[in-house]
């Protein structure tokens, strides 16, 4: 009897584990602007090479010199908690307070800008590959967000190519992902069960694509080759605006007003699924905080109120249309949901925004909770996209799983 309670007990135990797979708890409305880098200069879900550094930055739009503090927490490949304690995978301590702060200089809404850099004097680095989360909490020790990063070790080389879909009917639609994993030197023991690979479009988590493994082995090399396993929707180009300067309008600014704050309206835009695909530079749907003429940026850029208008003859049904983008961590919620104005025959909203440069698009949800990226914007094969793979790998007898490889791609060089 005790064998079969025990049995039943780990085996619960497992399910359990298997279904609490962590995910980021976005701010509050008072906290705006975060952005997470390592050592690209955009926003996006870091990865990082092990030993390179972290730099989280947010805005706190009270302006009361609140405390934040933080804490990292490292998982396995499926978002689990891992079964390493904090000395195991952290050098120094965490749980401190963030004390490099400063509040805005002339600026019309007030905030005080918070920069956590790691590795500093407490967390001195990280001492193992894998997936992290990085929560911050206040006073009350109430979680205030959450956001996740990848750190890789550069075990392996991955060789990635963007092609076109072998389907005729995806053809000019999607962009399929191949890549190879090439381990000379670090010997990858039982590849079809221990590795799994991930690939991101555009740094976007919410849209990565898991559990994939090694078709086959050639030597010291891993191949996928799939088609339909490793198939993107291909998009299209992401719109912009500029908000650099707070009193000029742009080519995309069609007037200013002031009230408490600026409010910029943008020109209407228009549906782009049915129009021929037209070229047009992005930063695959990240941000740059920016103010015309400022020394400090962080800390001299204002918040504007952008208005934004999406044309349209009718309304859509069995879903709802949503601003999409980096700029808050591509997630969906009241502030990024436009609502059908029929006076003027347009989904319309305002959402303040950091000046800068932004990138943005229309999606449409679904009633069913099915994002589609393509409604509004269409899908064509022609349109730049950035893909990251990812290598994971529990080595017998491992307590965690390691990321021992990184391979990018543009889809700027698709082929056949």
């Amino acid at each position: 009897m005790k064998l079969n309670l025990s049995f039943f007990f780990f085996l619960f135990l497992g399910i359990f584990s298997a279904a609490a797979q962590t995910v980021e708890n976005p701010p509050p409305n008072f906290i705006r602007t975060v952005i997470f880098t390592g050592s690209n200069e955009y926003s996006g879900v870091p990865v990082i090479k092990l030993g390179e550094p972290l730099l989280l930055t947010f805005d706190d739009l009270v302006g009361d010199e609140a405390n934040y503090y933080y804490t990292i927490e490292h998982f396995n490949y499926d978002w689990t908690p891992s079964e390493l304690l904090k000395n195991e995978y952290l050098e120094g301590f965490d749980n401190v307070r963030i004390t490099n702060y400063e509040n805005s200089f002339n600026t019309l809404q007030l905030y005080s800008h918070y920069e956590l850099r790691i590795p500093n004097d407490n967390t001195r680095s990280l001492k193992v590959s894998g997936n992290y989360l990085i929560k911050i909490f206040n006073d009350n020790k109430e979680l205030v967000f959450s956001r996740k990063f990848i750190v890789y070790e550069p075990l392996t080389r991955v060789q990635v190519a963007v092609r076109k879909s072998s389907e005729v009917r995806n053809i000019q639609t999607k962009h399929v992902v191949n890549f190879e994993v090439d381990s000379p030197e670090f010997i990858i023991r039982n590849p079809e069960q221990s590795t799994w690979a991930v690939i991101l479009q555009n740094n976007n988590l919410k849209t990565a694509i898991y559990n994939i493994r090694p078709q086959y082995h050639i030597g010291t090399s891993l191949i996928y080759k799939y088609n339909d396993l490793t198939s993107f929707w291909a998009g299209n180009e992401f719109l912009s605006f500029d908000s650099k300067d707070l009193r000029a309008a742009t080519v995309k600014i069609q007037y200013i007003d002031l009230q408490d704050l600026y409010h910029h309206y943008l020109f209407p835009d228009a549906i782009r699924a049915f129009e021929p695909y037209t070229y047009n530079p992005d930063i695959n749907g990240k941000f740059l905080v920016r103010k015309f003429q400022a020394l400090e940026d962080d800390i001299e850029a204002g918040y504007v109120w952008t208005h934004f208008a999406l044309a349209a003859p009718e309304p859509f049904e069995g879903g709802e249309v949503h601003l999409y983008g980096e700029f808050n961590n591509f997630v969906l919620d009241e502030s990024t949901k436009l609502e059908y104005n029929p006076n003027s025959g347009a989904y319309e909203t305002a959402r303040l925004f950091k000046q800068g440069y932004y990138d943005y698009k229309y999606v449409f949800l679904r009633k069913d909770g099915i994002l589609d990226e393509g409604f509004i914007s269409g899908n064509f094969v022609s349109t730049e996209n950035d893909y990251t793979v990812l290598i994971y790998y529990l080595p017998p007898g491992g307590r965690f799983t390691r990321v021992i490889g990184m391979g990018s791609a543009t889809s700027l060089n698709i082929s056949n």
